[in-house]
């Protein structure tokens, strides 16, 4: 079993869903790996990942605008305010999201749905400068 990894990193423009599909595609044709599973991890507790819809971007929105209602950026509601009111809410969206995801690798391609793409979601105000480590493992 070969094992394949490689870290970029993705400077974001605050609150809003990055794709990153196709950097992920590329570092996995970089791989030569034909059939094995890849592990994508966000090196951050304030951005997460979400595979999700790739063609309309509304579901983008929609998926933003849920998140404001259910996590508001409201001080009062949080101990944690070290870095401002969107400190808190950032680490409560990445909790209820995910710092990593597994796709299968098949034919040294990724095995995504057709409609399914792979999204950083940055949970602060402003831009950061995020990493993101792609691991592929298989033969």
């Amino acid at each position: 079993m070969k094992q394949y990894q490689k870290a970029f990193r993705l400077k974001t423009t605050g609150k809003s869903l990055h794709k990153v599909t196709s950097k992920v595609e590329q570092i996995v044709a970089e791989s030569k790996i034909d059939t094995g599973l890849c592990l994508v991890f966000v090196r951050h507790t304030s951005a997460s990942l979400v595979i999700q819809e790739n063609a309309d971007p509304d579901v983008l929105q929609d998926l933003n605008n849920f998140f404001a209602k259910l996590v508001p950026e409201d001080p009062s509601r949080y101990v944690h305010n070290a870095e401002g009111a969107d400190d808190m809410p950032a680490h409560i969206r990445s909790a209820l999201t995910h710092t990593s995801e597994q796709i299968p690798v098949a034919g040294g391609r990724l095995v995504l749905g057709t409609w399914q793409g792979i999204y950083l979601w940055e949970h602060r105000q402003r831009s950061h400068q995020r990493e993101l480590v792609v691991h592929i493992n298989g033969d």
